[in-house]
Parts: C-alpha cells; sequence; structure tokens
C-alpha cells in the first residue's frame, strides 16, 4: 500500500480522495493555484503545494508543475479525481516515467478510451450493439452530409476526444449540419486541443445508462448500472441507481456487454461504460470513461463499496478479494449537483461569495462539498460546488427524502441550481421514473410557460 499520495484535482473530488486517503492511513498532499490558496478543504491534506496561478493551464493542467510537486513531497502515487488530467494520456505516461503510479488505467488504455470512434470500433469487434455512424474522423463538412444522408436525419455530431457535451451537436438537416461542423471543430479544439469529430445517429427518446466496472487486471466486475439521464445539453444534472423501471433481462445483457468490453481491451482500475437505451429496450455501446465519475456516490451507496479505496488498492498491486456474486444492490440513491448557476437565465455561471451556506442532514442523506460560508466561487473552474446524493431503501423514499433534503439546503450570495431541483423533484414524469434525455429541456420550456 501507498504511504503518500498526491491529489492532482481541485474542490470537493480532492476533498473527496483526501478523506479516502486519511481512511487507509496514508498521508495526502494536496496541489492548489492561487485562486484556491484559502480553501478550507487544504487544511484536511497532510501537505500542500501551490502549483500556479488561477488559469487551469498554469496550475491543474500543468503536468510539469504536478510532477514537480509529486518528486519535492515524495510520492509514491498520484490522484488525478474527475476532470482535468483525469483521462490524459500523455500526464500518465510522464507519471509512470517518473516512477509514480498514476491511479488510474494505463496509458495504452486510456489513449483508447479517449478517442470515441476508437472506442466504437472496439464495442463493433466485441459484437456489441451500436449505434449507426461515421466509421471514422470526417474531415470536412460535405463528408458529414454523406454520412448523414446515409444513416438518416437527426444525426449528432461529436467531437472524437470530447467528453461533458462540448463538442456536441443535434442537427435534423443539411443546413444546420454544415453550420455545427464548424462550431463542433471549434468548441473540441478549445476544450481538448482536437478538433476531430464524428457522427452519430440521434436515438431519439433514449435514456442514458451507464455500468460501472472496477478491475484489477485478473478479475472484471460490474456495480450495477446508474440513470443519468436528467441533462441538459448533454451535462448531466441528476443521477441515480439503479435506473428505474429497467427490465431484469435488459440490465443484465447490459452489464454483460460492459464486462466483456472491459475483457476485450484490458481495462484496469474503476471505469464507467455508457450507453443508449431506446423505447424498445434496444441498447447501444456510448463511450467509455477511463476514470472515476462524478457521480460514483449512488454506487457506493447502493453497493456499499468504496470506490476510491478499491482505486487506490487496486493501483498498489492488491486483488480484489470480492466476486461479482458478492455484489449486491439494495435500495435507491439519487444524486443531484449542485451547480453555481442560474437555471432561470440560461445557466449563467454564478461566482462570486456565498454568504450563506445551511446545509440539509437527518437519514440518509451525503454532501459532498467543499463549499461553505464565506468561500468565494471562482470564475476559473467548473461551476459544480457539491453534490447532494440521498438514500432510501426504495426509490419512492429516496425522492422524498431528497425533497427534504433539498428543503433544507439554503446558500445565499450565490445562484444555484437548487430551486430548479425542488421543482424537479414535485414533477410527476420525473417521480415516476423512465425520463429520457429530452426531459430536461421539456420541463424547462413547460416550467417557463408555467411561469
Amino acid at each position: 500500500m501507498f504511504s503518500r499520495i498526491l491529489v492532482a484535482n481541485r474542490g470537493e473530488i480532492a476533498l473527496r480522495i483526501i478523506r479516502a486517503c486519511k481512511d487507509l492511513g496514508i498521508e495526502s498532499v494536496a496541489v492548489f493555484s492561487e485562486a484556491d490558496r484559502d480553501a478550507h478543504y487544504l487544511k484536511q491534506a497532510d501537505y500542500r503545494v501551490c502549483i500556479g496561478a488561477a488559469a487551469s493551464s498554469d496550475s491543474y493542467l500543468n503536468i510539469k508543475r504536478i510532477i514537480a510537486a509529486a518528486e519535492i513531497t515524495d510520492v509514491q502515487a498520484i490522484h488525478p479525481g474527475c476532470g482535468f488530467l483525469a483521462e490524459n494520456a500523455h500526464f500518465a505516461e510522464v507519471c509512470e516515467s517518473s516512477n509514480i503510479r498514476f491511479i488510474g488505467p494505463p496509458p495504452a488504455v486510456i489513449n483508447l478510451c479517449g478517442n470515441k470512434s476508437d472506442a466504437v470500433r472496439v464495442a463493433k469487434q466485441c459484437k456489441i450493439p451500436t449505434v449507426p455512424g461515421s466509421e471514422k474522423v470526417l474531415e470536412t463538412p460535405e463528408e458529414a452530409i454523406d454520412c448523414a444522408k446515409k444513416i438518416g436525419y437527426p444525426v449528432i455530431i461529436k467531437a472524437a476526444a470530447g467528453g461533458g457535451g462540448r463538442g456536441m451537436r443535434v442537427v435534423h438537416n443539411d443546413i444546420s449540419l454544415r453550420n455545427a461542423f464548424f462550431t463542433a471543430q471549434r468548441e473540441a479544439e478549445a476544450a481538448f486541443k482536437d478538433k476531430s469529430v464524428y457522427l452519430e445517429k440521434y436515438v431519439e427518446g433514449a435514456r442514458h445508462i451507464e455500468v460501472q466496472i472496477l478491475c484489477d487486471g485478473e478479475s472484471y466486475l460490474h456495480l450495477g448500472m446508474r440513470d443519468c439521464s436528467c441533462q441538459r445539453r448533454h451535462q448531466k444534472l441528476i443521477e441515480e441507481s439503479p435506473p428505474p423501471g429497467v427490465p431484469s433481462r435488459v440490465a443484465e445483457a447490459i452489464c454483460k456487454a460492459a464486462i466483456k468490453y472491459a475483457e476485450s481491451i484490458k481495462y484496469v482500475n474503476a471505469g464507467t461504460v455508457e450507453f443508449l437505451l431506446d423505447r424498445r429496450g434496444r441498447f447501444y455501446f456510448m463511450e467509455i470513461n477511463a476514470r472515476l465519475q462524478v457521480e460514483h456516490p449512488v454506487t457506493e451507496l447502493v453497493t456499499g463499496i468504496d470506490l476510491v479505496h478499491q482505486q487506490i488498492r487496486i493501483a498498489s498491486g492488491e486483488k480484489m478479494r470480492m466476486k461479482q456474486g458478492h455484489i449486491r444492490q439494495e435500495g435507491s440513491a439519487i444524486e443531484c449537483r449542485i451547480n453555481a448557476e442560474d437555471p432561470d437565465a440560461g445557466f449563467k455561471p454564478s461566482p462570486g461569495l456565498i454568504k450563506t451556506y445551511i446545509i440539509p442532514g437527518g437519514p440518509g442523506v451525503r454532501l459532498d462539498s467543499h463549499a461553505y460560508a464565506g468561500y468565494k466561487v471562482s470564475p476559473h473552474y467548473d461551476p459544480m460546488i457539491g453534490k447532494l446524493v440521498v438514500y432510501g431503501k426504495k426509490r419512492s423514499e429516496a425522492i422524498a427524502a431528497t425533497r427534504r433534503a433539498l428543503a433544507e439546503f439554503h446558500i445565499e450570495g450565490i445562484k444555484t441550481t437548487i430551486p430548479l431541483y425542488r421543482r424537479i423533484f414535485n414533477d410527476a414524469a420525473f417521480v415516476q421514473g423512465g425520463i429520457d434525455t429530452s426531459y430536461l429541456d421539456s420541463f424547462l420550456v413547460g416550467s417557463s410557460n408555467a411561469g
């Protein structure tokens, strides 16, 4: 087991990993930018190192400075958290060449997973259903239009190196596709330094289902499914486990496909295989995320398995003791991402000083957050300031507890997504379960008209 780990991230996920290190008796090193210098969570780490200015390129994305901090503090491993360098194969390679263990998959696996078109190719080789689309990266809008005519509109154009909704556009005709092609390329270049895009048939009325996998190189396990269909512009807002209303035979087939994929690429550590599930119960491989997901707590609550503990143990060379038959999903868990955004103003970012911060509590409530009264939300980073995660023995109990927690949660000084969630958890369609990825857009339009 490692004696000291550097956490190459910030905010709530950095605090989450620091806590896991404490649980395992491991010292932690927190790196921070000048913008985060006064953050309270840094005090929980055993060591703290400033790695640069507020801009991510000068700090959390600066590989040389992170490696220098790791060498100065004599760590054995680096945990990349979620975002920033978590899926950067070059960073993983630099860690290896510096004799520092990267807590995640090997660089070659990260490379494969990071290129969406390559990942789809592997799925096809494994005979896992995939959405019809281009067989390769598209160079021109004319190529995209030719492909769209073959598979039929609507289609979705995606950044090959992308994620988080960036570089993605749904289009319904040639003119829109031509415009969206260049827009997607620009977004992909700005976000990922790679303008490559590809095309897929857009599956209307689909649910976004993902499978949590955990692999040590010999054992390949799944920890059940999550439903991430409540999203805006392909960015998730509410997640839950297990997905409501999915027949057991379909769930078993999806999880089996996820394990087949993981075995085919010799995946190691925690990861997530993502699928679309249509109205007829047919599922399609979308992508594989080679990192810890933001929504991992819902899986932890229904399985009782600490995913960060498992990540660290696997990276240290330990083999998993549990078998697939030992893993049980019990109850229901729901996560709401608490973002510093104003849903009534097109989700405009709302950085600034948090004046009031009254958190919820009670049975079944977990809050992963680094925020507090007096904390200043920086405009330089992702607007998520926490994750409200609630557990119940049944989904109806989890929903009731979430309503209670949201009613107790008060943040003043900035706008947040909390008021939006209060409305959603009283919406009949959401409460019934089985919403698709178009739900939130429809809800927002209906809510606006009602107002």
